[in-house]
């Protein structure tokens, strides 16, 4: 079973772009399906992206395409998030997760990290 450990945290400004890395330790780390999730203050756990294990298959929420790229490097054992064109309201605080269905539920992975936290100011 892996670990997994976010970092990147951030305060920017509307418009700006930040960048998310999660790193995982155990193996295989290619047998998982790697999402980002995130929750605001006040609302529930929200799926932002997710990845297929070889990296192929990616998929991300409507409320960020076209902005936020997920890939992942399966020797550095790495998952990333670029996120382009922040709004404030991507403000939260953003997870890496792991498990084996390729769900855009949050309740589908099993395996979180302690979160990260993205603060878009307008």
């Amino acid at each position: 079973q892996v670990q997994l450990v976010e970092s990147g945290r951030g305060l920017v400004q509307a418009g700006g772009s930040l960048r998310l890395s999660c790193t995982a330790s155990g193996r295989p780390f290619s047998d998982y399906v790697m999402p980002w999730l995130r929750q605001a203050p006040g609302k529930e756990q929200e799926f932002v992206a997710r990845i297929s294990g070889s990296g192929g298959r990616t998929s991300n929420a409507d409320s960020v395409k076209g902005r936020f790229t997920i890939s992942r490097d399966n020797v550095k054992n790495m998952v990333y998030l670029q996120m382009n064109s922040l709004k404030p309201e991507d403000t939260a605080v953003y997870y890496c997760a792991a498990g084996v269905a390729y769900s855009s539920r949050p309740s589908a992975y099993y395996i979180w990290g302690q979160g990260t936290q993205v603060t878009v100011s307008s």
